[in-house]
């Protein structure tokens, strides 16, 4: 049964889905085909999806370094919310837990790596910044205890480059750590 609706009225999944019972397998093959050549991002989701090529990650990680430690020098501008929705685009992809943990955590990196070269006081980057280290812990601490070892030396390290920069970075690193951090980690 199809759904006649206004032509005002903005197409929904359910729009999408009653069309594409048209679609014979050759149709369809050739819509995920057109996708695919539309845009890097439908590329880097069937890629992560299908799990093909030898680093599923290095597209998203691009879209977070780009997005978060911008050249400015070419007047690349800073955007938290595309590196965030690499990371979500990841999520919708695959979501593997151990790629979640390294994309949380290389966004956090690369944030260092720019408040390290550039001298900035932005109170939204920060606290975009901090947030994303609380989530990576989340995400750290959710895996199996024989997985977390080197994603937690990486939060770690994070942890005292936080004294480097403005804001109250260290102290809301700190608090974090010592809330979410698993006990073995808790005396370093």
């Amino acid at each position: 049964m199809t759904v006649v609706r206004s032509k005002n009225a903005s197409p929904t999944w359910n729009d999408v889905k009653t069309a594409l019972l048209d679609f014979d397998r050759a149709g369809l093959r050739g819509l995920v085909q057109d996708l695919y050549s539309a845009s890097k991002d439908n590329q880097a989701f069937l890629h992560a999806r299908l799990g093909l090529g030898h680093d599923q990650l290095q597209p998203f990680k691009a879209m977070i370094s780009r997005s978060i430690s911008p050249d400015l020098m070419k007047g690349q501008s800073i955007s938290v919310s595309k590196a965030r929705k690499a990371i979500a685009d990841y999520k919708k992809a695959i979501g593997r837990p151990d790629g979640m943990a390294e994309l949380s955590i290389f966004y956090c990196e690369e944030a260092f790596g720019f408040l390290e070269s550039y001298s900035m006081e932005d109170e939204s980057y920060f606290a975009a910044l901090v947030r994303m280290y609380g989530r990576s812990l989340e995400i750290v601490s959710s895996l199996p205890p024989a997985e977390r070892t080197t994603y937690l030396k990486r939060l770690d390290k994070l942890r005292s480059r936080g004294r480097n920069v403005g804001w109250v970075v260290e102290e809301e690193f700190n608090s974090l750590w010592h809330a979410a951090a698993p006990d073995e980690q808790q005396g370093e």
